[in-house]
């Protein structure tokens, strides 16, 4: 599977999960589904990937080339912090 195909494949995947996962109050939502990151290593890939959804969810497409099948992970961020680094406090 080459790239292009199995970014629009994860695309497809996460908005069916999330239309699936919409609280149905809410009706139909637009929102689009866009790559963070991805890479191909052999017949394998991964793919970060998320929403324009405020909900903070992001998830991860991988494709095993071997078995012929895709995993999809989905996260829900609770957090995102900065941890400064350097200065009195801390040495790193």
């Amino acid at each position: 599977m080459g790239s292009d195909e199995f970014l629009d494949l994860c695309k497809k995947i996460v908005r069916e999960y999330t239309e699936e996962h919409l609280d149905k109050t809410d009706g139909k939502v637009d929102f689009d589904v866009y790559a963070v990151w991805s890479c191909k290593a052999l017949q394998n890939s991964k793919a970060l990937a998320s929403t324009s959804l405020p909900n903070g969810m992001y998830f991860e497409c991988t494709y095993n080339g071997d078995k012929k099948e895709l995993y999809l992970d989905a996260y829900k961020k609770f957090e995102n912090k900065c941890i400064k680094l350097g200065g009195e406090n801390n040495e790193i």
